[in-house]
């Protein structure tokens, strides 16, 4: 009974314009499609609609759907083609007047093949690096490979691309083209990041009382708890900030974790707990998880960069790039400099860089983030070497947490047996 499988990014180009080729992103990340069956039609320049030679039939009839792929693949698609390929005619005269577009634009404006929101980020972030962080011997494409772009929001993505493939325990990928064309992407990511921190924050009893006071000065939760924890700094005397949470710790793989373990069943601690239920107490709870969460990135850098990759730059965007705490604390425990970006929105750039291309405004995709990604501001880790002994000693606390609770589970299981 089904006509067709289709993404929400690509069923949108199709109602856009009428064509159902499919993004190489979305059959590679989502549907198991080889995209480097394609690489022999690795210039951009010149994209088609490329005959879709990358399903794996085998498995489709292994799961037993086997039915999508009669008639040629027409369920699953046909054709792919490259992020930013033209699609079509452009908008259709039947698209520009529908109201589920109501964009006020024209037929025959031009419509790329698409990415979802976090895959355009990257897009939209990748090439905006300062010019002092070039590499004099080192190309462009060379110089992709050692940054790790970050989409923080209700959960994180951790997306670095190489010239190679290579092949991660616990990270998805390599998809080949999947994100930036010519390079293999590799993704890891935390289940809940933002949303880890909503959590902690609004199941304290203090929350009510603290969402009051910050609505009554005209700031964020997240603004109000930082200056508490500044206040707590000063008068315990304590050398850094982040030392406030020496007596407690966060696991936090309260939604399981996605990288680099892959381990649906992991749970969430939080080790250090009393019977204080004061704001200040909250704002110790809040910063324990925002580091646990920053150990959790890089446990997966550290693990992306024993299995091959480069990685010594992060590029971040998101909504938690916004709390400034959070992006000290990553560049800090990473130890490698954070670069945020000019444009307030990567997600909306990167999806303006697909219609560029396709546009023809510029003649690749790599040349359309070069010329319109931006860096903003840096941010460094601190130089006290004091700051990064603490981080080191904390972070073995964090991987221990994970081994206890490992050992934890098989104790049960075999109690329960």
């Amino acid at each position: 009974m089904v006509f067709r499988w289709m993404d929400l990014s690509d069923w949108l180009s199709y109602r856009a314009t009428g064509d159902d080729t499919r993004s190489l992103f979305t059959t590679v990340c989502k549907w198991t499609y080889l995209g480097h069956a394609h690489m022999q039609q690795n210039n951009e320049k010149d994209s088609r609609h490329m005959e879709a030679c990358g399903w794996d039939d085998d498995f489709w009839e292994e799961i037993g759907l086997g039915d999508l792929v009669d008639g040629h693949h027409a369920k699953i698609g046909r054709s792919v083609a490259f992020p930013g390929h033209p699609l079509g005619s452009g908008l259709t005269s039947a698209a520009a007047k529908a109201r589920y577009f109501e964009l006020g634009l024209v037929a025959g404006i031009p419509v790329g093949t698409s990415l979802i929101d976090a895959h355009a980020g990257g897009v939209g972030v990748s090439e905006s690096v300062p010019l002092s962080y070039s590499r004099p011997k080192e190309s462009d494409k060379e110089a992709l490979c050692h940054r790790m772009v970050l989409v923080c929001g209700t959960s994180t993505c951790h997306m670095v691309v190489s010239q190679n493939k290579l092949f991660i325990p616990g990270v998805w990928g390599p998809f080949w083209s999947a994100m930036v064309p010519e390079h293999w992407l590799t993704e890891g990511g935390q289940s809940a990041t933002g949303a880890l921190l909503d959590y902690i924050i609004e199941n304290h009893v203090a929350s009510p009382h603290l969402a009051n006071r910050a609505a009554s000065q005209r700031i964020s939760v997240f603004e109000l708890l930082n200056k508490i924890l500044e206040t707590m700094m000063l008068d315990l005397k304590r050398p850094f900030l982040a030392s406030l949470t020496e007596d407690i710790h966060v696991l936090p793989d309260f939604h399981g974790n996605r990288s680099p373990i892959a381990d649906p069943k992991a749970k969430g601690i939080i080790c250090g707990l009393t019977l204080d239920a004061s704001e200040k107490q909250l704002a110790l709870q809040y910063l324990a998880t925002l580091q646990g969460i920053a150990y959790g990135t890089r446990h997966i850098v550290e693990h992306c960069n024993a299995h091959g990759h480069t990685i010594d730059t992060i590029l971040a965007c998101g909504g938690l790039v916004k709390n400034s705490l959070f992006i000290q604390e990553h560049a800090d425990i990473i130890g490698c400099p954070i670069i945020l970006l000019r444009e307030s929105e990567p997600v909306l750039l990167g999806a303006a860089i697909l219609g560029a291309v396709a546009a023809r405004k510029y003649s690749s995709m790599h040349d359309a983030m070069k010329a319109l990604n931006a860096s903003g501001q840096v941010i460094h880790p601190s130089k006290d070497p004091k700051v990064k002994k603490y981080h080191d000693a904390k972070y073995r606390i964090f991987r221990e947490l994970y081994e206890q609770q490992l050992a934890h589970r098989l104790l049960m299981a075999q109690a329960l047996a």
